[in-house]
Order: C-alpha cells, then sequence, then structure tokens
C-alpha cells in the first residue's frame, strides 16, 4: 500500500456500500471496509468519523446548500418558489448518483438506527429552513408548514427519483412532486 491513494474518501464510500449492501451494516466492519478499498483503518478514520458516517457524510453542506439557496431567493418570491429554488440546488448535487443514492437508501431503511438518523437529518433541514424563511419575513406558523412541506417535497421526490425504473432527472422529479402538493393543498 503506498503512501498516498488517490480518491481514498471515494474508494472507503463505494466499499463500504457495497459491504453494507452484501453483508448488513451491523456485520460490516471497518477493518472491512478499509480492506476492501485498499486502505488502512487509519486512513478510514482521517477521511470519516464512524461507519455511519460513510452513509451520511455531506449531509451538513446539502442542508446548506438548501438553506442557502433559499436566502439568497429574489425577495418577491413566496416561500413555496424559494423552497423549489432550494429543491432545483440540492438536485443538482445527486446528479450522476442515482445508483449510489439508491444503495445507500436500501442500506438506511434496512436498519432502524440509520432510519432514526435520515429522520433526524430531515428534521434538521426542514428547521433550518424554517428559520431561514422566518429571516426572510415569513411569519409562523407559515415559515415552519412551507419548510415541512419542502423536506416532504424532497423526502417523496428522492423516493420517487430511486425507484428502480425512473429515469428522468431528479430536478424534474422534485418539480413534479411539488407540483402535486400545490395540487393537494388547491384541492385538486
Amino acid at each position: 500500500m503506498g503512501r498516498w491513494e488517490p480518491n481514498a474518501r471515494g474508494r472507503l464510500a463505494e466499499a463500504a456500500l457495497g459491504l453494507y449492501s452484501e453483508h448488513g451494516f451491523e456485520q460490516t466492519t471497518v477493518a472491512e471496509i478499509a480492506k476492501r478499498a485498499g486502505l488502512t483503518e487509519r486512513t478510514f478514520f482521517r477521511h470519516y468519523a464512524d461507519k455511519r458516517e460513510v452513509l451520511f457524510a455531506g449531509s451538513g453542506e446539502l442542508r446548506e446548500l438548501f438553506v442557502r439557496t433559499v436566502a439568497d431567493a429574489p425577495e418577491s418570491a413566496a416561500p413555496i418558489d424559494a423552497l423549489a429554488l432550494g429543491l432545483d440546488a440540492v438536485s443538482g448535487v445527486f446528479v450522476d448518483r442515482r445508483e449510489f443514492a439508491r444503495k445507500r437508501q436500501a442500506v438506511i431503511v434496512a436498519n432502524a438506527e440509520l432510519l432514526e438518523r435520515e429522520l433526524i437529518k430531515l428534521a434538521s433541514i426542514s428547521a433550518a429552513l424554517a428559520d431561514t424563511l422566518r429571516r426572510r419575513g415569513v411569519a409562523e406558523p407559515a415559515a415552519s408548514l412551507a419548510a415541512e412541506a419542502g423536506v416532504a417535497v424532497f423526502k417523496v421526490g428522492f423516493e420517487r427519483w430511486i425507484m428502480p425504473a425512473e429515469k428522468r432527472e431528479m430536478a424534474q422529479v422534485m418539480r413534479e412532486s411539488l407540483d402535486e402538493l400545490k395540487t393537494v393543498i388547491a384541492g385538486g
């Protein structure tokens, strides 16, 4: 093993996801992940705090992108339209990552601890979006309702996007999911 290996973080993530899919999250060790990636355990811990972090790395950046995009939306944008811009921006993160997202989601839904963490991540995004909307002048409860709706659209759109038969880009699926929500709210 050389001292420096290119794309160690990506290789560790791929190795971990493969092992989680094959053997289950609980049954997979950091040593096995490092070995499959052709790296050391020490290298693993330079990139990830623990084996759960492989699945949740980047969630803070995703939340910040969503929040920043909503915050930077034109002042005239309605809350739902600001959230739509955020959904478009977040969709860009997933370009060319559908297969990874499918495998990741399968691992998460198979493990109650991981599913709980995923739900906490979504709640954190909602709270941050509600705070951002309040700073944009949206009153309560509208800010919290809009933020929760935006996260619901993200969750439903994401689940639709990772379906095996789905071929469209995530942004299109998100826009359709948002349109469906608007139809439901309008009583259609």
